[in-house]
């Protein structure tokens, strides 16, 4: 019985290459999200921006009407806080107001 133990090997090869495959998954997968999220903050990040550079601009004159009248009225967009002065944005380059990058763990 013993020497039949010892040279059964059916089912290790099986159980120690489908470890390797789902490690290998696991860690291809955990790649491949972190890339996504990524790119779905980047993408997020650069709808924001091109929200905040509509111009809400507007301005009206004044009317006069036979019995009425009214001064008009003016708004200026202004820059958001995080805004640069300028408004170049390369392909690939971050977003304004957002950095993507590892945060270092704190001392309890």
């Amino acid at each position: 019985m013993l020497r039949k133990l010892w040279s059964d090997e059916a089912g290790f090869i099986v159980s120690s290459e489908l470890v390797l495959i789902a490690t290998v998954l696991v860690i291809g997968m955990l790649a491949g999200l972190t890339t996504i999220r990524d790119q779905v903050v980047q993408e997020l990040a650069d709808v924001a921006d091109a929200i905040s550079e509509i111009n809400q601009s507007y301005s009206f004159n004044g009317v006069t009407g036979h019995s009425a009248s009214t001064a008009g009225s003016v708004f200026t967009d202004l820059r958001d806080f995080c805004e640069a002065a300028t408004t170049d944005q390369t392909a690939g380059s971050e977003p304004q107001c957002i950095a993507i990058g590892a945060i270092s763990p704190t001392a309890e």
